[in-house]
């Protein structure tokens, strides 16, 4: 019977550290902004590919283009 109060008491320490531990990282902000890393993970290709291709709209050569032009232009 002492092992149960003995294991009940280790518990309830553990769930009161994991508890403080919670409350210390929700007051240093960890939980602040949960959405906007998601979002910035899926749409990060996107944005690449819209900023190379405003690039080929004005004219640009992006950095393929110029060296295949440079390689395979006739001298």
């Amino acid at each position: 019977m002492s092992i149960i109060y003995l294991l009940i008491s280790v518990s309830v320490s553990v769930a009161i550290i994991f508890f403080i531990a919670f409350v210390y990282s929700v007051k240093k902000g960890q939980y602040d902004d949960t959405y906007t890393p998601s979002v910035r993970m899926l749409f990060d290709n996107e944005l690449v590919k819209t900023k190379d291709q405003k690039g080929k709209l004005n004219g640009e050569k992006s950095k393929k283009d110029a060296s295949k032009s440079e390689t395979t232009s006739p001298k």
